[in-house]
């Protein structure tokens, strides 16, 4: 009798984990998931700041304006005579 209930007893434990196991494995993806997501979220926002406070700077700055037009774009002023300098391979 009591090998009866513990049998049973066990035959429920082992049914159960069966049934659980796979949910609970997928709610720990999901989790982890999650968790990857939201450190990806703080990395954007961090991002995001950044380039407000860049995009401001280059609405507001005329210096930083010149700059970046002559960087970036190769603009020069009237009667300057661009130089590019190619370095030796």
């Amino acid at each position: 009798m009591i090998f009866k209930k513990a049998f049973s007893f066990f035959g429920i434990a082992i049914f159960l984990l069966i049934i659980l196991l796979p949910g609970y494995t997928k709610l720990q993806e999901l989790k982890d998931k999650n968790r990857d997501l939201e450190t990806k979220i703080k990395y954007l926002n961090i991002e995001n700041a950044l380039l407000q406070q860049e995009l401001k700077r280059i609405e507001s700055d005329p210096i930083y304006q010149e700059k970046i037009a002559r960087e970036r774009m190769g603009v020069v002023r009237k009667g300057e005579i661009p130089i590019k300098i190619i370095p030796e391979k």
